[in-house]
């Protein structure tokens, strides 16, 4: 059932984005960010959409850190990070391994998602890199 929910999802999208040009298809996603009454919410878009926006607003991103403890080990944390075109901001944190490793997988064209909890604690990240990410020339 969940891989089907997968398939779907995957088929939605490029239904979505179902415009050609000349170069292959490109599917700009500006940033989106949904904030919930009980401050819980997600972010959602393109790195490249976010950049080359007309705004000097629209980002977003994620971070890895590693900090000396000083007692011989490392304190591993993550964040991620956005803000939409209407300076909507989102942001949360994680110590979580399973989700910083989902970091190491963005790319500069990499479409991210992130979601939190009323605690800011990043809930799930997640990231696509396709062709139709990667600007026109």
């Amino acid at each position: 059932m969940q891989m089907k929910l997968k398939q779907l999802l995957a088929v939605g999208v490029l239904a979505l984005g179902s415009s050609v040009a000349l170069a292959g298809l490109v599917m700009d996603q500006p940033v989106t960010v949904t904030l919930n009454a009980d401050g819980s919410g997600n972010a959602a878009g393109n790195m490249v959409t976010a950049r080359f926006s007309k705004n000097d607003v629209e980002f977003i991103g994620c971070g890895v850190r590693r900090i000396d403890n000083g007692a011989g080990g490392v304190v591993l944390f993550a964040f991620c990070q956005a803000a939409d075109a209407a300076n909507v901001q989102g942001f949360c944190t994680t110590d979580n391994p399973n989700l910083i490793a989902s970091i190491g997988d963005n790319d500069d064209f990499s479409f991210i998602t992130f979601a939190w909890n009323a605690a800011g604690e990043c809930r799930s990240i997640g990231n696509s890199t396709q062709s139709f990410y990667i600007p026109k020339k």
